[in-house]
């Protein structure tokens, strides 16, 4: 399978492809590629039996592709677990890296790597590993705009996003942090959190991406 499929497999996946129809207009987005290259490998991926497709609606993976879309997402995260514990790298920097090794990476290499690092089953920035020929299910879990005021919290898992992991790098924020909601913005303004009498304001926007359980 070519990197290219491989990317739409995986961004599928992370648009929801598994519970719900993703667009193409979404595929437009999260690639950043044209509605030509996206309606393209579509039909490509419906040909080869990745994707099902409902007129109107969009498209969604099949067994078949949520089953490619977890053994990429597998190398891409044991890759980030490497960057991090043994080569140093920040936890906002590794997704670049991440997406150029996950390509090139062969079964036996994934192996190899996975048992290296002692069969981690957490990313860094909280995301489910699966083992071989797992399918990926992540726990569902809320986000902090779903929280209120008050409630004290736990961040488990972040998007793996770049723009987001820089924003919360810049902040100081980590994964297993424990905070406490002090204010809501109106009209999805900003969401105050304090955290040993220290406080930050964090953007609606990345709230949206950061899961968390109360404490």
């Amino acid at each position: 399978m070519t990197p290219n499929k491989e990317d739409y497999l995986k961004m599928i996946y992370e648009l929801g492809g598994t519970t719900k129809k993703v667009t193409n207009k979404q595929l437009v987005t999260g690639l950043k590629v044209s509605a030509a290259s996206v309606s393209e490998m579509v039909t490509k991926l419906l040909k080869e039996g990745f994707v099902e497709h409902i007129p109107y609606h969009g498209i969604h993976l099949t067994d078949e592709g949520l089953l490619k879309a977890s053994a990429l997402v597998r190398k891409h995260r044991l890759w980030e677990v490497f960057l991090v514990n043994h080569l140093g790298y920040a936890w906002n920097e590794v997704h670049q890296e991440a997406e150029v090794l996950e390509h090139v990476t062969s079964i036996e290499l994934t192996r190899c790597l996975d048992k290296y690092l002692d069969f981690p089953t957490v990313c860094p920035h909280g995301g489910m590993i699966p083992a071989e020929k797992e399918i990926l299910n992540e726990k569902a879990l809320p986000t902090l705009v779903d929280k209120q005021i008050y409630d004290v919290v736990k961040i488990k898992r972040v998007a793996d996003d770049k723009e987001l992991l820089d924003y919360l790098a810049s902040l100081e924020v980590s994964i297993g942090d424990v905070y406490k909601i002090m204010d809501i913005g109106a009209y999805e303004g900003p969401i105050l959190l304090e955290s040993d009498g220290k406080q930050l304001a964090i953007s609606y926007k990345a709230a949206t991406s950061i899961f968390i359980d109360l404490v």
